[in-house]
């Protein structure tokens, strides 16, 4: 019991002569965590400081890819897809989530392409700060998106902020630019999906009569009316119809 006592007694010790190094630290900032201006007006972020930001950044991702590229578009058309089909569970979610990934990253690879070559590259060889690396990253994502939204969207969500259609597009806040590119998008998919629906949906109808004219009500016409419609899916070679419609309509 004594003996740890003294061990106590010698980390508060330790801990008393800490104290004041620790409080003239605290008093002078962190130097980890330091932005500095250059000769030019230009700021320089410490490395902490930029490792602090990127792991923010990272955790962005997923909310950036689902809300300001075409991964919207795509799931809700190939969701759509899958019930008009009928097929239940079939495919998985899986599948289709990683299909809309992929097919996610070839429609936004001239993008992601122009944003690593003007943005990405030069900032790592230390051409340019954090601030202008993300200022010119935004330009090739706020292009695409412009060329996606609707006026109409766009005017709607500038006149909830209580603002006025800017002169350059540029001006435009991506507070503002965001909601606006989604609604659009959701617009699109749901027109999209209701041409997937309509030649399905006749299967059905043409089924469900066939089965009621011949007193088998009994029977559910999606029982008879699935194989009907794999098999017309798969005539047309419905896939590459799908897939390749809309990966065009983003370059329309």
């Amino acid at each position: 019991m004594k003996i740890a006592w003294q061990r106590m007694y010698v980390l508060a010790a330790f801990f008393a002569l800490l104290l004041p190094s620790a409080s003239a630290t605290a008093a002078e900032g962190i130097p980890a965590l330091l932005i500095n201006s250059d000769v030019e007006g230009g700021q320089t972020w410490s490395v902490s400081l930029q490792a602090l930001v990127l792991m923010t950044t990272l955790t962005l991702l997923p909310a950036a890819i689902l809300l300001m590229t075409s991964f919207t578009r795509i799931a809700i058309v190939l969701g759509i897809l899958r019930t008009a089909l009928g097929t239940a569970q079939t495919p998985s979610n899986q599948v289709l989530i990683g299909l809309a990934l992929f097919l996610t990253a070839f429609v936004m690879r001239p993008v992601l392409t122009e944003i690593h070559a003007d943005a990405v590259q030069p900032y790592l060889n230390e051409e340019i700060s954090v601030e202008s690396a993300l200022q010119t990253a935004s330009a090739p994502l706020r292009n695409f998106m412009m060329q996606q939204t609707r006026n109409d969207d766009l005017v709607l969500f500038l006149s909830l902020s209580e603002s006025e259609m800017p002169a350059d597009v540029n001006d435009i806040p991506f507070l503002v630019l965001v909601p606006a590119f989604v609604t659009s998008e959701l617009k699109t998919a749901f027109q999209i999906g209701f041409i997937l629906f309509v030649p399905f949906l006749i299967i059905d109808l043409v089924v469900a009569s066939v089965l009621m004219s011949m007193g088998m009500m009994m029977l559910s016409p999606l029982i008879i009316s699935l194989p009907f419609k794999l098999m017309l899916f798969v005539l047309v070679d419905g896939w590459n119809l799908v897939l390749g419609t809309l990966a065009g309509s983003f370059f329309i």
